[in-house]
């Protein structure tokens, strides 16, 4: 299958392909993973989801269409953006206004390639492609580090964007023949929006590609239906599809 814009996101490419996404939704739940892949199961857009791709929107020149494909970003009564879609305007004017930012913005938009790893077909879409260097584009709600599954992290490593690095380096590296360098270009939401690119460290790619190696046998048995998944249990669709078998011990809410 030959990807497109058009047919990125499809179920069709979903299902041949991997995609960092879909891995980190395979590392959350198995279950929710294949519940999706099978179109049995979709995910609500978030307020913060849909603010990113408004901004990505305006990098990659497809704003208008954005605006016509979510009308739900508008207030039904007035027709103006919703307060959170004009806040992004000053997301995007701490962008624009900065020379060294908009240059590591200046590349090709949004470049679609594929590859293989662990045995696997992979599908990106970077935001920025340039000859020397990898762009992500991601607007956070600040640069601070996160605490997460006990411990405070990196927002980079506590959201899984080091496996993004790797899967993106890793499939340039296929398509171009050399392996470039990945930056984060990074506004986050605050009233007084801070920037910032981030290099990201090759060790640090290297064991994001590590814990990938590592699950990708599994997620792709699952994915085939030789195995059957594994249920997290806490999330949206887990709860949503919960079928009770037992009684709940006082002692288990300890």
């Amino acid at each position: 299958m030959k990807l497109n814009k058009s047919n990125y996101y499809s179920q069709e490419a979903n299902t041949e392909y991997f995609s960092v996404s879909q891995f980190k939704t395979f590392l959350d739940c198995e279950a929710r993973a294949m519940a999706e892949l099978k179109g049995e199961y979709e995910r609500e857009p978030t307020k913060a989801l849909l603010m990113g791709s408004y901004v990505d929107a305006y990098f990659s020149g497809e704003l208008g269409e954005f605006c016509e494909t979510h009308p739900e970003i508008f207030n039904k009564r007035t027709g103006e953006l919703k307060a959170e879609f004009r806040d992004c305007e000053k997301y995007i004017h701490a962008a624009t206004s900065d020379l060294m930012f908009m240059d590591f913005m200046d590349g090709e938009k949004q470049a679609i390639l594929t590859g293989e790893l662990f045995g696997v077909k992979w599908k990106i879409k970077a935001d920025v492609l340039h000859k020397d260097r990898i762009v992500d584009f991601k607007l956070m709600r600040d640069l601070k580090p996160v605490y997460k599954d006990g411990e405070w992290k990196p927002f980079i490593d506590a959201w899984g964007y080091d496996y993004q690095a790797y899967v993106y380096q890793q499939i340039v590296e296929q398509n171009i023949g050399k392996q470039l360098p990945f930056y984060f270009a990074v506004i986050t939401k605050e009233e007084h929006p801070d920037k910032a690119i981030i290099e990201m460290p090759q060790w640090r790619i290297n064991g994001a590609g590590a814990v990938i190696e590592h699950y990708t046998e599994r997620f792709k048995a699952v994915k085939s239906g030789e195995i059957e998944p594994i249920r997290c249990g806490s999330c949206a669709y887990c709860k949503d599809t919960k079928v009770l078998t037992e009684i709940t011990k006082y002692e288990d809410l300890l």
